[in-house]
This record gives structure tokens, C-alpha cells and sequence, in this order.
């Protein structure tokens, strides 16, 4: 399979990067020659030095043998334009868009398959979405949702007075009543696929699943105090807050919006009577003591200044705030912010991501979630007769070493695998593997 990818951002080099390790042909198409420099150099595909909204770059791409077109510039014009392009003078079967402008991705045209576009992704939607989602379950932990059952992934950065520290798994398991399953480990960098005899230590990013109810007690036993949120602070009233906003003031928080923009703070006014909007600068101190921010119980700060944001939830945590969100775009900050006292770290990158890799991969896959910057998946699928893993005993199956299968929901069971067991038709399947083992993976889902 080759793909072309139009835009050699951050988006564009982090799904060029995922589909590389899993040994597809990626070509990208990149207009400024310093950026096509440094991309052709890091990564191993062919980079095409031209003006991505036109005919010859996307003949010079290999349009004409490729199945999958994805545009992922700055531009929401030139992403369409582009796919329109391709949809008139190419046989690529998949056409996809980047969209930021909401008037845009919310247009009526693009159900119709509009410039022949396929799939369109917006990374505010994507991103608010998954802020409200994680703020419903507590804002304790990064969640990742599956789709056709409860249970759920939540990840733990162990601190030295942690219950989770210098314990074996075997150990963990036995004392928490709860059933849950260690599916990862990232540590010093790497990501591990944990055994019974794994010492978890100081600093690891553990990650477990199981259902929320179990999650509840599970975090309460091993010493992470649940809280209440009922009042938001905003800090940022970009698009990403807005949309935030959106979804949050829905469900009865109260909600206030923190924006240095005065003209933005009066169209937020407007839009949110319900909130209060404030027009002031949350890196001035004063402001906490000024407006009692302290006494919030969660902060999400979402302004275009990462920096700023993981420093304002620092901050803010110092001050009395139970719990903080941050906006971080870079994937090395994330890795920073997840051993600081910032309780949740939100990519708009790897929402972005996740989105249009789970529709390259759409079929019999449900869900997909990248973890510690792509580096590895979790993946939810759904068995059917072709299956290569279908009939056959796990440990008859020869996984790839750095994979995973967590759990198998049969109806409305949810069951821990063990060898002698058999996949049927019909079972959702959750694994979690490293990038370099998807490819063979994927030949067990779609066998």
C-alpha cells in the first residue's frame, strides 16, 4: 500500500511515521524546502519538494499507483482543493482532510462527499472531545474509551510514595481486590509489554485497564483521592476552549473562561451567558488571588503557548486547584508534563492522529489509540470468519514479542485471555503492541 501525505507538519510526519514502521511505501509532499530538508533526512520515504495543490506534485507523488491521499497543510483550502484534485485525475481510492475551520467541517456539503472528499478530520473537535471526555471521568488520568464495551485505559506515572512502587505485577494484582490488567509500561523511554515478575519503579508510566467502576476503587486503594468537579476554569478561549466550553457548560458545571483577546472575551460573552469570562492574563499571579482561582476544582488551560499552559496548570495545582488539563503540541513535552503534577496531557496531534489512522485501518477495527507519542497502539477490533487468530488457541498464535491481547468481550462479558482459549466469530478483541509489531497484527485481524 503507498501512501501520499500532503503537508510535512507535525500531523503529517506522525502518521508518515506510524505507517513507515509498519512497512508501508509513504511519500510526502512538502512545499518549504528547508522543512522537505529536515523530513527527508529523519525519515525513510520519498519527500517531493513542490507546490502540493497542483497536478504535476501529485504525479511526481505517484498518485497513479497510490490507494490513500492524505491532506494535512495549514490550509483548509489547499487540503480540499487538493483531494479534489486527486479525485478528479487519480484512482486513489481514500481521500482525506484536515479541516480546522469549523464553518467548514460543519457545512452540509461535506456529508455529500464534497471535492470527493472521503473523510474529513477537525483537530478542535477531536481534541475538545476528548477534554470533556476525560474531564466525565474524573480528569485523574489520561482515558482512552472503547467503543462496544466499559471497560477503559487510564495511565499512572508512578511518584516514590506511590502504592505502585518497587512492586512486582504479581504483587499489585494480589493486593488490589479489584480485576484490572497491567497493559504497559513506559519507561526511560521505551515501551514494555509487562510480565508477573515486572518490577514497576519510580517514574514508570503504567498503564491499566479496567471498568470505571472498578478504576474508582482501584485509584482509591492505591491512595488517589477521588474528586468532585463541578467548577471549571478555561484558560484560553480559542477554538479548543470554546468548544470545551461547549460540551462542559451542558452538563451544569460552572464554568469560567480566562482570555487576554478582549474582542474574543466579548463574542465568548455572548455565546456562553451562563459563564463568566474573564479578560486577563493568566501568567499575571495576581489574577488567583484576584479571582479566587485557587479554589477551582479543575483547571484546563488550552492557549496556543504550551509552554504557558503546562506553567499555568503547575501553577495553578501550587494555588489549590484539584486537578489540571494541558494543552501540550509537543510530543517531548508530553513526556515531561506526565512527571509533573499535571494530572492530564492533551495532544490535539494525536487526536488528530488516531482519527484518521482509525479510518485508514476502518472495517473490522473499532477503536484505535496511539500511546507515548506512537510509539504503540491499542487497538479494539471485531473478529469475524476471516480472522487469522479465529479458531485457534492463543498460544498457538505467534504474537509478535511486544504485543498483547488485553481482554475479549463475548456479549457482555468481558474475559481475561489465557492460552487454551480460542477467538470466535463475533468476539471484540483488545490489544495493545508496539509500533514496530502493528504490521503483523494487522495480518491476524484481517486474515
Amino acid at each position: 500500500m503507498r501512501a501520499v501525505i500532503l503537508g510535512a507538519g507535525v500531523v503529517g510526519v506522525q502518521i508518515a511515521t506510524q505507517l513507515i514502521s509498519e512497512g508501508k511505501d509513504v511519500v510526502i509532499i512538502e512545499k518549504d524546502p528547508e522543512r522537505a530538508k529536515y523530513v527527508a533526512g529523519r525519515l525513510d520515504c520519498i519527500v517531493v519538494n513542490e507546490e502540493g495543490a497542483g497536478i504535476s506534485a501529485l504525479r511526481h507523488a505517484g498518485l497513479d499507483e497510490s490507494s490513500i491521499f492524505i491532506s494535512v497543510t495549514n490550509s483548509d483550502e489547499v487540503n480540499m482543493i487538493a483531494c479534489g484534485l486527486v479525485a478528479s485525475e487519480f484512482n486513489a481510492p481514500v481521500k482525506i482532510a484536515r479541516v480546522r475551520n469549523l464553518d467548514y467541517s460543519r457545512a452540509k456539503i461535506m456529508e455529500k462527499s464534497f471535492l470527493g472528499i472521503d473523510y474529513i478530520v477537525n483537530s478542535e473537535v477531536e481534541t475538545a472531545r476528548q477534554i470533556a471526555n476525560t474531564i466525565a471521568l474524573g480528569a485523574d488520568s489520561d482515558v482512552m474509551l472503547f467503543e462496544n464495551t466499559d471497560l477503559q485505559m487510564r495511565n499512572v506515572v508512578v511518584s516514590m510514595a506511590s502504592y505502585f512502587a518497587n512492586k512486582a505485577v504479581k504483587d499489585i494484582r494480589h493486593g488490589i481486590k479489584e480485576p484490572f490488567l497491567m497493559a504497559g509500561i513506559v519507561r526511560d523511554n521505551e515501551f514494555i509489554i509487562p510480565t508477573g515478575d515486572t518490577v514497576i519503579r519510580e517514574h514508570d508510566n503504567i498503564y491499566l485497564l479496567a471498568t470505571q467502576k472498578d478504576f474508582t476503587r482501584i485509584f482509591i486503594q492505591a491512595g488517589k483521592r477521588q474528586e468532585t468537579i463541578d467548577r471549571i476554569a478555561i484558560v484560553g478561549g480559542g477554538r479548543i476552549g470554546e468548544l470545551a466550553c461547549q460540551y462542559l457548560i451542558r452538563t451544569g458545571r460552572n464554568m469560567t473562561i480566562i482570555e487576554t483577546n478582549y474582542d474574543r472575551c466579548k463574542v465568548l460573552s455572548d455565546r456562553f451567558p451562563d459563564a463568566l469570562v474573564l479578560n486577563a492574563d493568566i501568567s499575571d499571579e495576581t489574577i488567583f488571588e484576584e479571582e479566587d482561582l485557587g479554589s477551582r476544582d479543575l483547571m484546563v488551560a488550552v492557549t496556543d503557548n504550551q509552554e504557558l499552559n503546562m506553567l499555568a496548570s503547575l501553577y495553578a495545582k501550587i494555588m489549590g486547584v484539584k486537578r489540571t488539563i494541558a494543552l501540550v503540541t509537543n510530543a517531548g513535552y508530553l513526556s515531561i508534563a506526565s512527571r509533573l503534577d499535571i494530572d492530564v496531557a492533551i495532544s490535539p496531534k494525536n487526536s488528530t492522529v488516531d482519527a484518521i489512522m482509525k479510518y485508514i485501518r476502518r472495517g473490522n477495527i473499532k477503536s484505535l489509540h496511539s500511546i507515548f507519542g506512537g510509539k504503540a497502539e491499542v487497538i479494539e477490533f471485531l473478529a469475524n470468519e476471516k480472522s487469522g487468530m479465529v479458531g485457534r488457541r492463543l498460544r498457538d498464535l505467534e504474537f509478535p514479542k511486544q504485543s498483547l491481547i488485553l481482554s475479549v468481550v463475548r456479549g457482555e462479558k468481558n474475559i481475561l485471555p489465557h492460552g487454551n482459549m480460542a477467538v470466535e466469530p463475533g468476539d471484540l478483541v483488545l490489544m495493545v503492541a508496539a509500533k514496530d509489531s502493528i504490521a503483523e497484527i494487522e495480518r491476524f485481524i484481517q486474515d
